[in-house]
């Protein structure tokens, strides 16, 4: 390395004497693990480091300038994409003795002060002063980009190319598909991986509920997401409002609830509901004013079976251990985000080793569990093949399988069976030399049965078709499956001659019994 710069005996005591908190052992062999690499390319290199939100990536890249300071005798970074990041940083900093300095819209230019070994900035004010030429970096060795799969930082790229740069982040995937990771970063370090944290108790355990959702309505947008306003009016109807607040009493009654909605609007639809119902219940969008936020956020904090109902956000810079259920009441293709919004209910406390994850939208059949073992490399050099590589929201939605809620259930006790396989009554109908269609008629015999069994008159059997139109859908999805005709347009006709049929049959069963 290049001869280190003096440092004042009194920076340099400050350095050493402020520990902060003790490093955990994977902190600390990261911290070294990346040192090891800066030492063998000490300029031009761009490193980027991998982490599962909540391992500490703050705390090891803070100790990680502390240490780089002390060895080199240059100055340090921190880039940020996010204003609530730039306090959070520059706290940990001056934890562990590390003279630091913000530089905010109110800093115009910088001096070579000793008093400051390390910068933290936002990306777009830094991007201004630099443009400006109304700020230059002295001494300047290593830069830190947090969060770095935001692609807002390239434009920094070509102000440190004598630096090393080190990008860390929980997800190496670019938030730009077109713009990949590996096209300004020479290496991957991954770190440990959420299964070996929760394993070894530094990450809560999620125990994950699925509830299938039908995503057809949803439109994808030009960032390959989908649509805000696709999601509002999936997400804003009756029907996934009274899902949710199923899955919130059936898995999450009296927890502390975070949910992540994809719309202000269906996010105010939650909360007006959820009150509506006596839970305690608040909205929180990027329209709330800071002192408007930081008082929801304190009673959030305050109040033990809080629900917030959120927007975007939550997502990254926002640390509430004691949160105990996260509801994702929105479908993502964004693994990135997928991973941020559950990371928000995995820290542990003392009586806190688990937390509940709902799945409103089909997210950990398109990604896998939130806690399940990511080849980070390969990702890394190949992202479009992952991205391929997913399942679509069809393929997700054939995998679907009927379960009839425990409340419609118990009026079947007792009675003919309530399960069907309509892909082995189709087999069964075809060896037996019969009509495909002979298939639908044994399923329509057998809800015949069972609603007979259920109901008093014509007219309770005709509520019960009704309450049971999932599981029809469910059956003729099934069926159209087997005869590789599965056009929506035929299914649907399909789906209302069956229940039409199947309300005739019950009519003239209860005719032939008076």
């Amino acid at each position: 390395m290049t001869e280190a710069l003096p440092i004042d005996p009194e920076v340099a005591k400050r350095l050493n004497s402020k520990k902060g908190k003790e490093l955990y052992g994977y902190q600390g062999e990261a911290i070294d693990q990346i040192m090891g690499r800066i030492r063998k390319f000490p300029s031009g290199y761009n490193l980027l480091y991998q982490l599962p939100t909540g391992g500490g990536k703050t705390v090891i890249f803070s100790e990680l300038a502390k240490r780089y300071i002390l060895e080199t005798g240059k100055r340090v970074l921190i880039l940020t994409h996010r204003i609530e990041l730039l306090g959070q940083t520059s706290s940990m900093l001056t934890e562990i003795g590390v003279p630091n300095k913000i530089i905010n819209s109110k800093v115009k230019e910088l001096e070579n002060s000793q008093d400051h070994w390390c910068y933290v900035a936002m990306v777009e004010t830094l991007n201004n002063r630099l443009n400006d030429e109304r700020i230059g970096f002295d001494d300047l060795g290593l830069v830190v980009v947090d969060e770095a799969h935001y692609n807002s930082f390239r434009k920094l790229f070509k102000h440190f190319d004598q630096q090393v740069l080190l990008g860390v982040t929980a997800t190496p995937l670019s938030s730009n598909i077109k713009l990949p990771l590996h096209d300004n970063y020479t290496e991957l370090i991954v770190g440990e991986s959420i299964g070996s944290l929760v394993e070894q108790g530094f990450l809560a355990k999620a125990n994950t509920y699925s509830y299938d959702v039908n995503l057809r309505a949803l439109k994808v947008g030009i960032n390959g997401d989908y649509t805000v306003s696709s999601s509002e009016r999936l997400y804003g109807n009756f029907l996934m409002q009274e899902k949710l607040l199923y899955a919130y009493e059936e898995k999450a009654k009296g927890t502390k609830t975070l949910i992540f909605n994809n719309g202000i609007n269906t996010s105010k639809q939650v909360q007006a509901m959820f009150a509506e119902e006596g839970y305690p219940c608040m909205h929180l969008d990027n329209t709330h004013s800071e002192k408007e936020r930081a008082d929801i956020l304190e009673w959030f904090h305050t109040t033990p079976d809080a629900v917030l109902s959120s927007v975007s956000i939550l997502t990254t810079g926002f640390d509430e251990p004691t949160v105990e259920t996260i509801i994702l009441n929105r479908a993502t293709k964004s693994l990135t985000l997928y991973h941020q919004m559950i990371g928000r209910g995995s820290r542990v406390l003392k009586n806190k080793k688990e937390f509940v994850v709902i799945d409103l939208g089909n997210n950990a059949r398109r990604f896998g569990l939130w806690d399940a073992h990511i080849n980070w490399h390969d990702i890394f050099k190949s992202p479009q093949s992952y991205i391929d590589g997913l399942y679509t929201d069809e393929e997700i939605e054939n995998e679907f399988v009927y379960e009839m809620p425990d409340e419609l259930a118990e009026r079947f006790q007792g009675g003919p069976i309530t399960e069907f396989d309509m892909a082995e009554a189709y087999v069964e109908v075809t060896r037996e030399g019969l009509r495909p269609k002979e298939a639908i008629k044994r399923s329509m015999d057998q809800h015949v049965a069972m609603i007979r069994y259920a109901s008093e008159d014509y007219w309770d059997a005709v509520e019960l078709v009704d309450l049971l139109v999932d599981d029809v859908k469910f059956r003729v999805k099934q069926y159209a499956k087997c005869i590789a005709k599965a056009t929506p347009n035929y299914r649907s006709w399909l789906e209302d001659e069956y229940c039409r049929n199947l309300k005739t049959a019950l009519r003239h069963a209860f005719n032939d019994e008076e």
